[in-house]
């Protein structure tokens, strides 16, 4: 069972896939895809305050970029892995690696064959304005590629705005 969480900043979209782990009665593996930054004092607050919001008994990976290998050798029939989030997994391949292409299809093949299950939370950011700058404009039209991927092979698909759900899709569904 994959589920792909989607929503805008502060939409309730990681509170609501961890309501979905701990529902599942599992064991839940966090992963994370965020790291602390030295210069960034409101990134590390948000960091922490997930942190702090997750349960104690969950362990956290902490992978920023080689997400697919993460998820391999985490994944396990009796478990859910957790997976916060696929747009901070971007958006690291477009600041470190800058002349690679993000590893978009083997993610997306990782997640189909996974044993277990897996919730991905992903930021929805195909409805504002377009980017001023190249790379903006190339993460939104990326993130866009990613969560339409990933949404395909997910067996739920929600959408979060305002901390209300709209339901995109469930098994069998389109």
């Amino acid at each position: 069972m994959l589920s792909l969480i989607l929503g805008g900043a502060r939409s309730g979209k990681s509170r609501r896939a961890e309501a979905l782990a701990i529902a599942s009665r599992r064991t839940v593996v966090y992963v994370a895809t965020a790291r602390r930054l030295p210069d960034d004092a409101d990134w590390n607050q948000r960091i922490a305050h997930h942190r702090r919001r997750r349960p104690s008994s969950w362990p956290c990976i902490e992978e920023p970029l080689e997400l697919a290998t993460a998820l391999e050798r985490n994944a396990a029939a009796n478990q859910l892995l957790l997976v916060d989030c696929l747009s901070v997994w971007l958006s690291n391949w477009l600041v470190e690696r800058p002349d690679e292409t993000p590893p978009v299809d083997a993610l997306v093949g990782t997640l189909r064959r996974l044993p277990g299950e897996a919730v991905c939370v992903a930021n929805e950011v195909g409805l504002g304005v377009v980017p001023e700058s190249p790379l903006g404009r190339r993460f939104r039209d990326l993130q866009g590629e990613l969560n339409r991927e990933v949404a395909a092979v997910a067996d739920r698909v929600e959408l979060w705005v305002a901390g209300l759900q709209l339901p995109l899709k469930e098994r069998g569904d389109g």
